[in-house]
């Protein structure tokens, strides 16, 4: 059965049981992915999955239920299931259906075809191609601890009583290699990645050099003196911290009292040259869809700009509760789960200077390229974080030895307003959330060591 029928039937079961209102998120997700080692496939694995989750209301009681057999008892089955689920859920004034709010804005470029006509053994020798240029140049690095290829091929339809209507195809691909270099009694990893919509769009050349040339950038690493200095956010470091700012200004964690931003709304929380959005209409990013996981039209919206807190990420549920104007921000992790708050594509914008000009602005203080521990070093409340790092000394304006073992401390909105500069040189970072960032001058954070 197409899944757009699956879900539109499914729908009309919970109806039939008696739901005022019901939503089917129908999903088919085609997976590969590969694992090498030492010029070794340590596992290839390849799985595809086909489900239904479906929500129904009845007065302010909402259920929710799931399930593989798409078949039409098999939907049946699943509308009655989902309206036994609604009928004793506890009452909450705000659980309603989502509404059909105007049209989808159409999209290209989602899918690459080709993903599918990569079969399994260039897949394969891709991925170890990736480690050998990750050990082929730099005498230092010998080994890689692991390099892997990942790929998704996704289908998706969405369908509610209330009129939405949305389905699309997407595909998406990564490929990384923790390098590693020995050198000088110390043993250090260096990450390379890339992400494309097929194979086909990743250099496994570039991947596996990055790898080598951050590995092989750390040899010798020591602990830095502990002071106050400025620090630069390679795209890497900048990108999980701007994932940990979005999901801070999730409607959801204000809500709940959990977010730094939860009283600042409207209010200056960043420099000017601090510029945030969730675009989920670019197409560049993975997370571009003609609709949200609840089917509301994707947008662009402007969070941080100006340095002041313009608004909120809100799905259907959080915007009703705050009496927000509109959704857009509904985000699943697959057909077996509800939908919760969550970014699409997040945007720092880029400014003008290059990596180089941003250092010698820095003048002397650290480069950080690696972090560790974010989420768990983090204070969800006041935003007050900890957490272990490692880079480059910038002295007189340019890289000088490498550090580890170090730690950097402030608060979210302290650090915020304290970005001096965004760099010109942006990228897609895939983990933990799909964002672009370019790197970024903190005027001063505390760094503790020696």
């Amino acid at each position: 059965m197409e899944l757009a029928e699956a879900a539109r039937l499914s729908v009309e079961a919970a109806l039939a049981e008696g739901a005022s209102d019901s939503e089917a998120y129908a999903l088919r997700q085609s997976g590969r992915e590969v694992r090498v080692h030492g010029g070794k496939v340590e596992s290839l694995s390849a799985a595809t999955e086909r489900g239904v989750g479906l929500r129904a209301w009845i007065g302010g009681r909402a259920g929710y239920a799931f399930g593989t057999e798409l078949s039409e008892k098999g939907l049946r089955e699943l509308g009655a299931r989902v309206v036994t689920a609604a009928r004793i859920a506890d009452e909450d004034e705000h659980a309603a259906a989502p509404q059909a709010d105007g049209d989808y804005p159409q999209l290209d470029g989602l899918r690459d075809p080709a993903i599918a006509d990569w079969p399994a053994d260039r897949l394969v020798e891709l991925t170890l191609a990736v480690e050998r240029a990750a050990t082929s140049g730099d005498r230092r690095v010998r080994a890689a601890e692991l390099a892997v290829y990942a790929g998704g091929d996704d289908e998706l339809a969405i369908y509610s009583s209330t009129g939405i209507e949305c389905s699309y195809e997407a595909s998406n691909c990564y490929a990384y290699v923790r390098a590693l270099a020995e050198d000088e009694g110390s043993r250090e990893p260096g990450l390379g990645f890339g992400v494309a919509r097929s194979p086909a769009g990743l250099d496994a050349d570039s991947i596996g050099a990055e790898g080598a040339e951050r590995a092989a950038s750390m040899v010798g690493a020591d602990k830095p003196p502990s002071q106050s200095c400025p620090v630069v956010f390679d795209p890497t470091v900048a990108a999980s911290f701007a994932g940990l700012i979005g999901s801070g200004l999730g409607a959801d964690s204000v809500q709940r009292g959990r977010s730094p931003f939860a009283d600042l709304l409207g209010e200056q929380v960043a420099s000017e040259a601090l510029v945030l959005h969730d675009d989920g209409l670019e197409t560049e990013g993975l997370g571009a869809s003609p609709c949200d996981d609840e089917g509301t039209p994707r947008a662009r919206t402007a969070l941080i700009e100006g340095g002041r807190l313009r608004t909120f990420l809100f799905d259907a549920y959080t915007a009703r509760r705050s009496g927000a104007d509109r959704a857009g921000n509904a985000r699943r992790s697959g057909y077996r789960s509800p939908p919760s708050v969550g970014t699409s594509n997040l945007i720092v914008q880029s400014g003008n200077l290059t990596t180089a000009e941003l250092l010698a602005m820095a003048g002397d203080g650290v480069y950080v390229t690696d972090i560790a521990g974010l989420h768990a070093g983090v204070n969800p409340v006041n935003g007050v974080f900890s957490v272990g790092a490692s880079g480059r000394v910038i002295k007189g304006g340019e890289l000088a030895d490498p550090v580890r073992e170090f730690t950097i401390a402030s608060d979210l909105v302290s650090m915020l307003r304290a970005v001096r500069e965004a760099g010109s040189e942006a990228r897609w970072v895939p983990f933990g959330g799909i964002v672009r960032t370019p790197p970024l001058l903190i005027a001063e954070m505390t760094i503790g060591g020696n």
